[in-house]
């Protein structure tokens, strides 16, 4: 980490800084409006109801539950587990079928009512720098505390741009008493610096419970104040679409009704992985992609 990197982070103390990337990098056509650019642009986020039809949820869903129920499946290093009931929260890498026949997620990734929306705001060709299902069961399903993703991605994976962004594609319905995504709207436009030296291997704590690269709660409430809090709700096939620099994070399910998603990460391909802007070795592969092999068109 050096003073001239505009998004360094984990030092003595924490501070909020204007963004130094655009948020939308051309005028690449793609299926988004000029009315919805103008809202991703604003909100940092844009939830699209059913994008996906519900038979190609049903296919996706019940692939998700056989990978979720593969023997031996919690003993591999791409697979989280819930660190009180040990239910699966989240399996990782899925977009390059790792686990079986994934080929559904691959092609999934690949769809251009995901991909060419990443490829019109990111003004490239892209690639999947991270995919994973997150599982959110009734009654055990924990919360995910607010965070950027970009500044994780940046730091501990060597990420130099904000030139990346997110698909969650709702698997269930999401409603706001199963833990739904909650976004700060306009929270992308300003990057918080967090403090604390990033520890060896964090990875492995960061995805149970993530204690380094957390906001300071005077930070969310500057943030929350100039914006505000929106739920990202919608019916099993709503795509949440939103930038890399979102502040973001979810509630626990207390209700019994499961909340399971499908998150893309897109990166554009002339934002390939630097080494780790923290001085650390670059986290393994399954979280994030070093190489970066655009996405096939379908």
């Amino acid at each position: 980490m050096t003073a001239s990197d505009p998004y360094r982070s984990r030092g003595h103390g924490w501070e909020i800084i204007e963004r130094s990337d655009p948020i939308c990098w051309g005028q690449r056509p793609g299926p988004l409006s000029s009315e919805q650019l103008d809202s991703f642009r604003a909100q940092g986020f844009l939830v699209w109801p059913e994008l996906l039809g519900a038979d190609e949820v049903e296919a996706l869903r019940e692939r998700a539950a056989q990978l979720r129920a593969r023997p031996g499946l919690r003993a591999r290093d791409d697979v989280i587990t819930e660190p009180d009931s040990g239910a699966i929260r989240s399996i990782f890498r899925v977009h390059r079928d790792l686990h079986g026949d994934g080929a559904i997620f691959a092609q999934l990734a690949a769809d251009p009512r995901l991909a060419d929306v990443a490829r019109q705001i990111l003004a490239s060709e892209v690639y999947i720098h991270q995919s994973r299902i997150n599982f959110k069961p009734g009654f055990e399903g924990r919360e995910f505390y607010w965070h950027s993703d970009f500044e994780t991605w940046h730091m501990e994976d060597g990420m130099a741009q904000m030139r990346a962004m997110s698909a969650s594609v709702l698997l269930t319905d999401n409603s706001s008493i199963n833990g739904p995504l909650m976004l700060i709207s306009g929270s992308h436009r300003r990057y918080v610096r967090c403090a604390g030296e990033t520890p060896a291997n964090h990875y492995k704590q960061s995805l149970v419970a993530q204690r380094y690269g957390v906001p300071d709660p005077q930070a969310l409430t500057s943030l929350a104040e100039a914006g505000e809090i929106v739920e990202a709700t919608g019916p099993a096939g709503t795509v949440v679409f939103f930038d890399s620099n979102t502040m973001h994070g979810s509630t626990g399910n207390l209700s019994p009704f499961p909340r399971h998603n499908v998150f893309l990460v897109y990166n554009s391909v002339e934002n390939r992985l630097r080494a780790p802007y923290c001085g650390l070795p670059p986290r393994p592969e399954f979280l994030a992609e070093r190489e970066a092999a655009s996405i096939a068109r379908r």
